[in-house]
């Protein structure tokens, strides 16, 4: 299973607050095709009720281990689902979960299922910072539970800080990651890039004109998010340098927003010692304005417009290149560059990737042809070539299948952890 559509979905929704941001989850879920079995916890029906979920999900919210005893519901609907994502999760349900327990419906199913399990945290700051809560956390994990950083912002009355449910839009994105991800022989996510610390750029660089204008390109960011979230649900520490990107921010990820290529150069240059990996999927800028104009460029009153003013550029630093040259001889840290590519010049786009990635030497070079478009698409194509331009692996569908097939080869080469 690599995609929602068609995926039976179990959401379990904990007694919280936050519970109402699940309805939007469960709409989302839907959206994209998934058939989503609701089971909320009694307490989580004091904030919102079964009619709600009924009605999101087009099936009758079971609530109880007593219920369509005759279809061994509490053993049934755990075994059945292809994907469990609960939210919000308590610091009690997490307890429970790690414990083992089984006294409802929720807890029951989870015993059974052979599924990913996505689990969003919602509590305040202190519960969650609690060293009980810490604990149950980190052993969730090591049984590949996929447990998502909460959000920081403002919790409920005038509290402020780590506790948050993350977005629904966050969490339909780490469903995506995971029910894509690979698995465990128990059906859990194989979190194969434990300890490991990836800085992943993602966005489209932008170069100033003058104060209202300047240079850019057609990313939207996307395949670098979903590259972030496959990383985050496969173990990785992640590091998101982002490039003038309009997204919810990928659970647990330390964000660094940046604008042209210069400050995307400075910052992998500041963090590349501190990484195992460094996975260029920004669109960057090739030039930049020779001299940027400290006023608005300003247009003549000839009315045949024969006077466009003349832009002088310069190129920018390349960025991919700078970091191998860096890296020397080293294996670390691992680097993937991403190369768009039309054709040109008698020569394929596919050839003229190969030549990129034999003349900047990374480890893996991914190449999408982007003739017929893909910017802001949902989906990918995507050829992965090594240092010297072979084809090691080809990639077609969504982009967070794409992600996973750039991750699974990554994976394949990055040196032991020590």
């Amino acid at each position: 299973m690599n995609s929602l559509a068609g995926a039976r979905v179990l959401v379990g929704v904990g007694g919280g607050i936050a519970a109402y941001k699940t309805a939007h989850l469960v709409r989302g879920l839907v959206g994209e095709g998934a058939d989503v079995q609701v089971i909320p916890t009694a307490s989580s029906l004091q904030f919102v009720g079964a009619a709600t979920w009924e009605a999101l999900s087009h099936h009758e919210v079971l609530t109880s281990v007593f219920e369509r005893v005759e279809e061994v519901a509490h053993v049934r609907v755990g075994q059945q689902a292809d994907l469990v994502v609960i939210a919000p999760a308590t610091a009690d349900l997490l307890a429970r979960l790690r414990m083992g327990r089984g006294d409802d419906l929720l807890t029951a199913s989870l015993l059974v299922t052979r599924a990913p399990v996505v689990v969003a945290p919602a509590m305040h700051t202190e519960m969650w910072e609690h060293p009980a809560t810490v604990e149950n956390v980190a052993v969730l994990r090591e049984r590949g539970l996929v447990v998502l950083e909460p959000a920081v912002g403002r919790l409920t009355g005038p509290d402020s800080g780590p506790g948050r449910l993350p977005e629904p839009a966050a969490i339909l994105d780490a469903a995506r990651a995971a029910i894509a991800a690979p698995r465990t022989a128990l059906g859990a996510v194989h979190r194969d890039l434990e300890g490991r610390r990836l800085l992943i750029s993602a966005g489209g660089t932008r170069e100033e004109l003058d104060p209202v204008r300047f240079l850019a390109n057609h990313s939207s960011g996307r395949q670098g998010w979903a590259l972030a979230h496959a990383a985050l649900v496969r173990g990785a520490r992640v590091t998101l340098a982002a490039a003038n990107v309009q997204l919810e921010d990928p659970p647990g990820v330390d964000r660094r927003d940046v604008v042209t290529a210069a400050e995307l150069a400075s910052l992998i240059a500041e963090q590349r010692e501190h990484v195992d990996a460094v996975v260029m999927a920004a669109a960057v800028a090739d030039f930049t304005a020779a001299e940027r104009s400290a006023d608005k460029i300003k247009k003549s009153e000839d009315p045949a417009g024969q006077d466009a003013p003349a832009i002088a550029l310069r190129r920018t630093e390349d960025i991919l290149r700078s970091a191998v040259t860096w890296r020397g001889e080293e294996t670390r840290p691992s680097i993937v560059g991403f190369a768009a590519e039309t054709g040109g010049a008698g020569h394929s786009a596919l050839e003229l990737a190969a030549q990129k990635a034999r003349r900047k030497g990374a480890d893996l070079l991914v190449f999408n042809d982007v003739t017929t478009g893909v910017f802001g698409s949902a989906d990918n194509s995507v050829m992965i070539l090594d240092s010297e331009g072979r084809q090691v692996a080809r990639s077609e569908g969504s982009k967070t299948q794409v992600a996973h097939a750039v991750l699974d080869e990554l994976v394949r080469r990055l040196p032991a952890v020590p």
